[in-house]
């Protein structure tokens, strides 16, 4: 018996693997990961609109034809697991390591794996399960990064990447990161700049100062810096 409410509402046609339910589902699957793909094309991140949908698409198919099979050879979601283990391997494939050591499409990479989740509830007839999961998933990648901004600006620890006009200016930085009243945990030179005239750095800083704290943002105390002559470029590092 059929236990999805949105299915019970609908009527049994869209329990059973109908036509119209296999289209129900089939739709379902690509306008909700439509959403998620425009959402992300929005912020020119890899994965975009196809992405999305050809992804979820793809899970949906795999699991309306595991419950066919069901019924017919298998009583195990043998094609949907091998589904979910290719997204996990496409997702962490998505992912990029740019020359300044951040990690690039860490949360589209995780987004896309979700949304072929979604598809995969989709494709099983569980709408109740499926709308949940997407107005959860919509809510995270469009609302939650605003607020997770909010409070890194205001964390006591962030990374920057530095380029230095010459190695020699390293000695000068710090001693002025040390008046402003902050703390350099780590510095690790970047190999990927070595030819390119630039001496180029990422720096683990920490705010020890209780002005700063209470005051200034990582992005003021970066401005505050880009005014030193001998820096040739530095911005906060964001995974």
């Amino acid at each position: 018996m059929q236990t999805d409410p949105l299915a019970n509402l609908l009527g049994a046609w869209s329990s059973d693997l109908t036509i119209s339910a296999v289209i129900l589902r089939i739709t379902l699957s690509v306008l909700l990961s439509a959403v998620i793909g425009c959402e992300r094309s929005s912020k020119r991140h890899s994965a975009g609109l196809r992405t999305f949908i050809v992804t979820s698409l793809a899970c949906t198919t795999a699991m309306l034809l595991d419950r066919f099979l069901f019924f017919e050879l298998i009583s195990f979601p043998l094609i949907s697991a091998g589904t979910v283990i290719g997204l996990a391997t496409l997702s962490v494939n998505s992912m990029l390591f740019s020359s300044r050591n951040q990690i690039k499409g860490l949360t589209t990479s995780v987004g896309l794996w979700a949304c072929g989740i979604i598809g995969l509830t989709a494709g099983a007839g569980y709408y109740t399960v499926t709308l949940i999961a997407f107005f959860a998933l919509l809510l995270t990648l469009s609302v939650f990064p605003v607020i997770e901004k909010y409070l890194k600006d205001r964390s006591n620890h962030f990374e920057i990447h530095l380029e230095l006009k010459s190695s020699a200016n390293l000695q000068d930085f710090v001693a002025t990161i040390r008046k402003l009243g902050l703390t350099i945990d780590d510095i690790e030179l970047n190999t990927a700049y070595v030819n390119s005239g630039l001496s180029v750095y990422s720096i683990a800083i920490s705010i020890n100062s209780k002005e700063l704290k209470q005051y200034k943002t990582h992005h003021e105390i970066i401005e505050a810096l880009k005014t030193l002559e001998y820096i040739y470029h530095i911005e906060e590092m964001r995974g």
